[in-house]
């Protein structure tokens, strides 16, 4: 069982040196992997309701933004050299796909092949009407995309045509280091999440779940991937509880319903807390995890 984070890198806290110290940090204490998010803007009273909240709302305070997470990710890469970084996740239909290929195919360049590509398609319409990327058929539009830098990723001369995006005949290096391509994990847990989890996963990264929730999640993927000639031993389940409560006696539980690895959300809000929180989470669950492989 392993244990990774998940890091709401936003400002201010976020800055270079928390960066740095949350890089080398978590490596020194053993936490397999560190996830970082995606939302490009934010707004003061949007209509689109945050999935993960009671209140509808997104947990950023006004004058606070979270960092492009390629750019995280990338800045990470260079402060460590073993521990797994993820995109936990990227918004994919809302992104340009041939840039989107370029900086995960880069990053997994530059950081030896630990790259680990989080996919979700999105739940702000506002958002997409920023970016001028209609919010509809956004499942559909999210496997195109995904085709288009599967193409980029593994084709020596690159081409893709469909509803949503035409890719002439190029070449896009360099290829990324994990071959084909980084692992890819879908967030979600609608029908249709599963759905694009059995087709084309290689993971599952389910958000908010406590141990009940994930193995009911399971139950519903099995068959999905029985479908489809796969079975549990196609994936990795990663599974963050986000804001639920966890406690170390949970692992087993989370072990015993798929999970692979446990992802706990980083509750460090300033530099002075950082290496406590971090000392914490390693004491209470990255050497009771270990016990159990």
């Amino acid at each position: 069982m392993k244990v990774g984070l998940f890091a709401p890198l936003a400002s201010p806290v976020a800055t270079g040196e928390f960066v740095r110290c949350l890089g080398a940090g978590a490596e020194e204490r053993g936490f397999h992997s560190i996830w970082a998010g995606e939302h490009v803007v934010l707004f003061d009273d949007p209509e689109s309701a945050y999935p993960y909240a009671e209140n509808g709302r997104l947990p950023v305070p006004a004058g606070s933004g979270m960092l492009e997470p390629f750019t995280a990710l990338s800045f990470l890469a260079a402060a460590t050299s073993r521990i797994r970084l993820g995109t936990g996740v990227c918004l994919v239909p809302q992104r340009n796909p041939v840039y989107t290929a370029k900086q995960v195919a880069d990053l997994d360049w530059l950081s030896d092949g630990r790259m680990d590509f989080g996919i979700g398609v999105g739940w702000q319409a506002e958002e997409f009407a920023a970016l001028g990327v209609p919010f509809e058929k956004r499942g559909a539009r999210c496997r195109s995309y995904l085709e288009v830098m599967q193409r980029l990723w593994e084709d020596p001369v690159s081409r893709h045509e469909d509803e949503f995006y035409s890719l002439p005949p190029c070449r896009q290096y360099p290829k990324p280091q994990q071959s084909p391509f980084p692992p890819l994990y879908f967030g979600g847990h609608t029908d249709p999440a599963l759905r694009r989890v059995a087709d084309l996963g290689q993971g599952w990264f389910p958000f908010n779940f406590l141990p009940d929730d994930l193995a009911a999640g399971m139950s519903r993927l099995d068959p999905l991937l029985q479908e489809r000639g796969r079975s549990r031993d196609d994936l990795q389940v990663s599974v963050c509880p986000y804001l639920k409560p966890v406690q170390p006696d949970d692992l087993g539980r989370y072990e015993e319903a798929g999970a692979d690895q446990l992802v706990l959300l980083l509750p460090a809000f300033n530099m002075a807390s950082l290496e406590a929180v971090l000392d914490d989470l390693s004491h209470r669950f990255v050497t009771p995890a270990a016990a159990l492989s």
